[in-house]
């Protein structure tokens, strides 16, 4: 592929370009001949297969490094934890986490749950999205200067608890304070897109969705600050809680986590408004296998009969299990599961050509679809 004839002009003009910026490389050839800032090469996993499945459409994905992603949600839906996991994730691949907390909110042992080193991740408490943005310019240039190779995360939780310094010395019957969120995320925005691009750097935002008022078509919901975040990410989640999940404890029916639906409602990296569901725990997190076990249900890669579920595999030979024992024996079989972790991507990954579907095979909805 990088073989093929180049236009002589757009090489003209790379050269030209490439020296006048000389601190770094700015036109490319999509070629395949060099790596370029177009290149998605690294993935941080969410914590859910499945959802990393939606998100990359690719086997071992997740969110992108060198992109932006936001996840948004109403209370209690599993922004932190996932953006926690993200981190937890990215300190397994030999990665600087970086929690940058404007709720006041998070603690020690709920990291720690989710396998974070607390004693390897940076915290911040910050209060006003200008501080967030000057400190996270002052990381990427620290990284950059340092360890440039380095692999880091910055999760800001949350967009919307933070406030700006107008707010903070404003008097609330002037005008101005209200929108002063979404001038100063707006012009921050542009500027920190810019700089992580072409380093081994996950921004990762978490944002409160709000309902709009008096609407009455289309989708209901926005978000706190304004656009500019859900313009410049690459990946936006929508979380929703989905319902409880109920178990004896101590001979008492307790909640014990939540059963949650993420739905892609912006995707740069593979096909958008993809939706996966997951148990979270409040004591451990996202329960990984349980979604892959929801996935085998709904495609029908399982068979059920009462309480026991059965897996054929490619052997031939019939595999059992009930809801109690699938995770831990899925966990000691390293070969059974790989074998139907790749039947899960084969169902899941979305590789299609619109030229061979007919207008019988497609169908119209009048949903809304969410704003990305």
């Amino acid at each position: 592929m990088g073989n093929q004839e180049k236009d002589a002009l757009a090489e003209q003009l790379a050269t030209s370009l490439n020296k006048k910026f000389k601190d770094y490389k700015v036109a490319y050839f999509l070629d395949g001949s060099e790596d370029t800032p177009t290149d998605l090469t690294e993935w941080i996993s969410t914590g859910s297969s499945m959802l990393d499945l939606c998100i990359s459409n690719r086997p071992d994905g997740g969110i992108p490094v060198g992109r932006i992603t936001e996840i948004t949600g109403l209370e209690a839906s599993g922004k932190s934890l996932i953006a926690a996991q993200i981190l937890a994730n990215t300190q397994k691949m030999g990665g600087l986490a970086v929690y940058i907390d404007t709720e006041n909110a998070i603690n020690e042992e709920f990291l720690q749950a989710l396998g974070i080193d607390t004693a390897k991740l940076l915290y911040v408490q910050l209060e006003t999205v200008e501080d967030i943005f000057e400190v996270m310019e002052n990381i990427i240039l620290t990284v950059r200067e340092g360890e440039k190779n380095r692999l880091v995360t910055i999760a800001v939780d949350s967009v919307a608890a933070a406030t700006t310094k107008v707010e903070q010395s404003a008097d609330y019957s002037k005008d101005g304070w209200a929108t002063s969120k979404a001038i100063v995320l707006s012009k921050a925005m542009r500027k920190i897109t810019q700089m992580i691009g072409r380093q081994r750097i996950a921004l990762v935002f978490t944002n409160q969705l709000r309902q709009k008022m008096g609407v009455m078509f289309g989708d209901p919901w926005t978000t706190s600050g304004g656009k500019a975040i859900a313009f410049h990410s690459s990946c936006r989640l929508r979380l929703k809680a989905a319902g409880q999940i109920k178990a004896a404890v101590n001979g008492q029916a307790q909640t014990v986590g939540i059963k949650t639906k993420a739905q892609v409602v912006k995707n740069r990296m593979g096909p958008p408004l993809r939706q996966a569901e997951f148990d979270i725990y409040f004591d451990s997190g996202i329960d990984d296998f349980g979604g892959w076990l929801q996935v085998m249900k709904a495609y029908k890669l399982i068979k059920q009969g009462g309480s026991w579920y059965t897996y054929t595999k490619l052997d031939g030979t019939d595999w059992k299990c009930t809801s109690k024992t699938w995770k831990d024996k899925l966990a000691e079989d390293e070969e059974l599961r790989k074998e139907i972790y790749d039947l899960i991507c084969k169902t899941l990954i979305m590789d299609y050509k619109t030229e061979d579907l007919g207008i019988d095979d497609v169908e119209h909805s009048d949903e809304p679809v969410p704003e990305g």
